[in-house]
């Protein structure tokens, strides 16, 4: 059972780790976080069952967020859709991004993309950067450093690892925070999530 981060009457934030997909694909794969998340309070008993209410990438770690039942998550979707949720990424990116802070702004399948970032450290041969995406669209983040000549350190859908000779195993993405007013209650929710393991041993290692 991923960690629990945060936890109420109507919704559950997850600690997603990485290499785990969200839902299924259209390959049917049996072991997703929904299945996990479901057959477990199933068997507790619980009168709900989650929703989803926005996605990660298979290879992404970090904050997650369930409904318990369909009148929350079209709540929290709907907070979504206006994006009045802060989401923000923490990403190991190849080289050193210029500027420092800017803004990329670039149309994926044909719609409107924009992913603020700014970097935060500077290593030897990457750069630790913090990244807002203020549109969801699918693997924005990932595209978008792309689309600058800096991707993702471990990146291998959008860029060819042979050309980069800094190599990871896994993809250093992290979803770390989440700022958003509570869809039932109004309440301010604040919400960090630490860099996963591996991602703190890449960063000794290359320190």
């Amino acid at each position: 059972m991923p960690e629990v981060v945060y936890e109420d009457d109507w919704l559950i934030v997850l600690n997603k780790p990485a290499g785990l997909l969200t839902i299924p694909t259209p390959k049917k794969e049996s072991r997703t976080l929904v299945s996990i998340l479901n057959d477990g309070i199933k068997a507790q008993g619980a009168p709900y069952r989650l929703h989803l209410c926005h996605r990660l990438d298979r290879e992404t770690s970090g904050l997650i967020i369930f409904a318990k039942g369909k009148s929350p998550q079209k709540k929290m979707m709907e907070l979504f859709r206006q994006r009045r949720v802060k989401k923000t990424y923490i990403a190991f990116v190849q080289g050193m991004p210029k500027p420092k802070a800017s803004r990329i702004i670039s149309r994926i399948e044909g719609l409107s993309a924009i992913t603020e970032y700014r970097v935060i450290e500077r290593k030897s041969s990457f750069s630790v950067a913090e990244a807002r995406p203020l549109t969801g669209r699918t693997n924005q983040i990932r595209i978008h450093f792309k689309s600058i000549g800096h991707p993702i350190v471990g990146e291998d859908k959008y860029a060819f690892r042979r050309d980069f000779p800094l190599k990871a195993k896994r993809l250093c993405l992290h979803a770390a925070g989440l700022e958003f007013e509570h869809p039932v209650t109004r309440e301010k929710i604040r919400l960090v999530s630490h860099l996963p393991s591996y991602m703190k041993e890449f960063l000794a290692k290359h320190a």
